[in-house]
Parts: structure tokens; sequence; C-alpha cells
């Protein structure tokens, strides 16, 4: 019959099926159990922040982020929804396990879930006492040129400046007080840099 539309069966009878790329539960070939997601490992409360943005940017990459937000529930109504969900959960909990130092390791491989150990770890290490805030102020107030390039040395310094603002977590304000709060924290770190100049700058 001419004008019909197209049959979603091919000629060995199978029906074809569309792949929703943006589908939370959709996973790539390369997608397993033992890919790193992460280059490096949690070693505990000195590189948690780190190790937490960075997992964050590669699970947001990859339509993930939901589920150790909560946000993506299995669907125990929907049988085939929920092995999805269950192997998606499995592949993201191993995610996670790979990116952790051996010490951490043990303590959390028996979790039941990605949410679960992603609150797990930040309850543990999100921490910031009053020693670790010290030695990164310390390595501020020390660190120098010595013989380095410019971009290497401002590069060191830019680090430990984000790394201070990430422990210290001060509340966002929008007022004009911030504003010139900001200004002087500006000049306060250029005042820094300069003082760390070799004396070639001078």
């Amino acid at each position: 019959m001419t004008g019909s539309a197209p049959s979603s069966e091919s000629g060995s009878g199978s029906k074809t099926e569309s792949v929703n790329y943006d589908d939370t539960l959709f996973f790539h070939p390369s997608d397993n159990t033992i890919t790193t997601i992460v280059h490096f490992k949690l070693t505990g409360t000195e590189n948690f922040r780190v190790w937490r943005s960075s997992l964050t940017r590669s699970l947001k990459a990859s339509n993930k982020l939901g589920f150790v937000e909560g946000k993506v529930t299995k669907d125990s109504n929907d049988e085939l929804q929920y092995l999805k969900w269950e192997r998606a959960n499995a592949v993201i909990f191993s995610w996670i396990l790979g990116s952790l130092s051996e010490s951490i390791y043990s303590g959390h491989a028996y979790s039941k879930s990605a949410k679960e150990i992603w609150d797990e770890l930040f309850e543990t290490y999100n921490k910031a006492d009053g020693s670790i805030i010290f030695n990164v102020h310390q390595h501020i107030n020390s660190l120098s040129q010595n013989g380095s390039s410019l971009s290497e040395y401002f590069n060191k310094l830019d680090t430990l400046w984000k790394e201070f603002d990430g422990l210290t977590n001060l509340v966002e304000c929008t007022c004009e007080a911030a504003a010139k709060y900001n200004d002087h924290s500006k000049l306060m770190k250029l005042m820094q840099f300069l003082s760390g100049l070799d004396d070639s700058f001078n």
C-alpha cells in the first residue's frame, strides 16, 4: 500500500529501537566498571574538595550526576527500568570506588548505592580544621617565584588561593560591602604575588 508509514521492523522481523543518548540510564559501550573518570585518588580531607569537584564534572559530563544527588531513582514498578537503574548504579558505584585510595576503599566497599557512598564520603572528609587552613595560608605567604616562570609561579599561587577560599567558605553577599571586600581581596592577592617575585623584577 503506497503512502503508508515506514515499518518499525527490519527485514529479519526484529524491531529497530532508537537510542536516546540523553537518557540518564544510557551508557556508552566504553563506559564500564573499570573506566577511570578522574586521574587521581581521594586520600583524605586534604584533597577531598578537588576530588569531589573533579568527580562532579565527570559525572555531569556523563549525564550521571543525578544518581549521586538522588534525583535519578529506581522504578520498582517497571522491571526493565529497574534493571537498567541497578546496572547504572553499579557502574557509577565502581567509578567512585576506583577513585579512592586503598586506605579509604575498604571502608566503603559495602555501601549499597552510589548516592550512599557519595554522602558517606562527604560526611567523613568535608571537614576543614584550623590546622589545614593554617597550612594552606602558610604556603601562600611563603611561596615565591624562586626561578620558575611567571605563569608557573602564578598558577601555584592561584591554586593555593582557591583552596584557601574553598576551605574558609564565606557566606556570599550581594551588598555594596561585598564588592569592596572583593576589591580588597584582589589587592591583597596582588601584593602577595608581587612580593614573591624574584629580585630581577624589582
